[in-house]
């Protein structure tokens, strides 16, 4: 019977050599160097690169993680690239597993058992960075490169509501987590000195049409010249020394300890030109960051306070304020938006060069402690109905290239007595539709037509809805023509 083996080994296996161990330890480099060569091939762990590239075990190294919210991504991946950029020989990975990715941390990626991560192909996204223009960003996927003479990762992931994800993250792995905390401290001076948002007009939009980014929608900065506004001298330069004039003397101001923080408050029946106003106001200050809210819009006043501040100088419109900052003694109670709305003007710094720019058409009914407090509204200028010369102006304004006489549009600025800036542009419009209908090219004879018509009985409605002093509430008024 033949002797039972002390050990494991079977009967038939060499003697380990030291040529055999010599031998081994090549194969492994020579599979660790295969390895490094894939890079994104498939089967690679994950964690095997990043170790690799990071010099030690994942265990050993330091991790610092930030919330982004979406708005800010663009920012945050622009920053990024411009760190990774100074190493030349940085790479980028994805990272494979399906689903179960957008699940995990940086940490669950590279860890000893994390076998299923593999090198995979970049995530990459197209977010919109202005009106017409968009950034190629990261989606998911790591960045590995120097900085600061040591080895870091950097692991992006845009938020997913699909999966819960509210914010996007960045996750930095270090040899030690003061550089990591570093490396994340500069991206955020860089994001916010180099922002997408800076200088640009944008608005809160969640209708899912348009180039959004995380409910943010990018606007054309409008182009209305101090020609195109029909008011008062008087009343376009006060508002634009308090825009304008500030903001161009904001050093003096400050080196004399005057405060920069500014509200203006538009107001006006509907119709008189007060968005207008503002627009002429954005096209006046080409490099102001400017936030509008309106609507239900007005519910993301605290962030576009905080877009202010950080982009200054910048506007802040909230239009149509009257909707939620209703006097509380009227007994309807405080909208929280108001509170909200307090919060954020009160909250700025008393030195940021920041306006906020309101509008309403019922200013009596606005919470008293929105305008009578200092440091809230301190201008407030009246957009009233345009006199006969303003509405002469508005005549020739809206008529674009059609060449009425002189005659013609005196008369009808003589006839429009108390009707709005909107009245004249419909009127305007209804005169060219004249002329289309009846195959000629527009005269005096349709704008003549297309004036009877809004001003005559079955119009008083419409009159009501476009802006006309003798209308009556909706239009229900004496009806004369």
């Amino acid at each position: 019977m033949a002797p039972i083996p002390l050990d494991d080994t079977p009967p038939d296996t060499p003697a380990v050599t030291d040529d055999l161990m010599a031998f081994l330890g090549s194969f492994r480099s020579l599979a660790q160097l295969a390895e490094r060569a894939q890079g994104a091939g498939t089967g690679v762990r994950l964690g095997t690169i990043v170790a690799d590239f990071l010099g030690g075990a994942i265990a050993d190294m330091a991790i610092v993680s930030e919330e982004v919210p979406s708005h800010r991504y663009a920012d945050w991946d622009k920053a990024l690239g411009m760190l990774a950029e100074q190493d030349a020989d940085g790479r980028e990975l994805g990272v494979s597993g399906g689903e179960m990715r957008f699940h995990h941390s940086l940490s669950d990626f590279l860890g000893d058992q994390a076998t299923h991560f593999t090198v995979g192909q970049v995530d990459y996204i197209s977010v919109p960075i202005g009106p017409d223009e968009r950034r190629r960003a990261i989606g998911h996927g790591i960045r590995l490169y120097r900085y600061r003479d040591a080895a870091v990762g950097v692991l992006q992931r845009q938020a997913n509501r699909r999966y819960g994800q509210e914010y996007g993250t960045i996750e930095v792995i270090a040899p030690d987590r003061e550089l990591a905390a570093a490396l994340v401290e500069e991206a955020r001076e860089l994001a916010t000195e180099h922002s997408v948002l800076r200088g640009q007009v944008v608005t809160f939009d969640e209708t899912g049409f348009g180039a959004e980014s995380g409910g943010m929608a990018f606007l054309p900065r409008p182009e209305v010249t101090a020609e195109q506004v029909v008011l008062p001298a008087s009343s376009l330069e006060r508002i634009e020394r308090h825009v304008t004039g500030v903001a161009e003397h904001a050093e003096v101001l400050r080196r004399h300890g005057q405060h920069l923080k500014r509200g203006l408050l538009l107001y006006g029946p509907p119709g008189t030109g007060k968005t207008h106003t503002v627009r002429h106001l954005m096209h006046r200050n080409p490099g102001h960051t400017v936030v509008v809210l309106t609507g239900m819009g007005l519910r993301f006043v605290s962030t576009a306070a905080a877009i202010a501040r950080a982009l200054q100088p910048a506007i802040v419109v909230l239009e149509d304020v009257d909707l939620i900052a209703e006097d509380r003694s009227m007994g309807q109670g405080a909208n929280p938006l108001l509170f909200e709305i307090l919060d954020a003007m009160d909250g700025l710094d008393a030195d940021a060069d920041v306006t906020f720019l309101l509008t309403t058409n019922r200013v009596e009914t606005l919470e008293r402690a929105l305008v009578q407090r200092p440091g809230r509204v301190d201008l407030a200028v009246e957009i009233p109905l345009p006199d006969a010369a303003g509405r002469l102006q508005l005549l020739r304004l809206y008529a674009g290239d059609v060449a009425y006489s002189p005659e013609a549009l005196v008369a009808a600025a003589q006839r429009t007595e108390g009707v709005t800036a909107s009245f004249t542009k419909e009127l305007m419009r209804r005169a060219v539709l004249e002329a289309a209908v009846a195959g000629a090219e527009p005269g005096d004879d349709h704008l003549r037509a297309a004036l009877d018509g809004l001003l005559g009985d079955r119009e008083a409605t419409t009159r009501a809805l476009l802006g006309h002093a003798g209308a009556g509430p909706l239009g229900f008024g004496n009806g004369a023509g």
